[in-house]
Formats: C-alpha cells, structure tokens, sequence
C-alpha cells in the first residue's frame, strides 16, 4: 500500500526552530557582509502598479 505523504499535512516546526533557523540566517548574511536597513514605519515596498486603496465615497 502506497503512502500518502504529500497529501498529509506537516506539522509546523516549533516556533524555537523556526527562530534559531532566523537566527542563523541572519548571522550568515551580516557575516557575509550584508546589512540591514532600518525602514520607516507606513513606506511601501510596492512602487508600481494602481493603487489597492480602496476610496468611498457617497452619490
């Protein structure tokens, strides 16, 4: 009988898993000379296309 693997779902990974993983993503990239930016808070990554804003207005 064949097993069904990829239709069962995964458990998520501990949230401590998941940090240490950041972690040490992190250390690897400033280690291998990356920086991070300090973004301010309401600037958008989203610098083309029509505006998802939502107007309404009354008639």
């Amino acid at each position: 009988m064949a097993s069904k693997t990829s239709s069962a779902k995964r458990k998520p990974e501990p949230a401590s898993e998941t940090s240490q993983s950041l972690a040490a993503q992190m250390a690897a990239f400033l280690k291998a000379g990356g920086e991070i930016q300090k973004i301010p808070n309401g600037v958008s990554g989203q610098t083309q296309g029509p505006s998802r804003q939502i107007t309404i207005s009354k008639k």
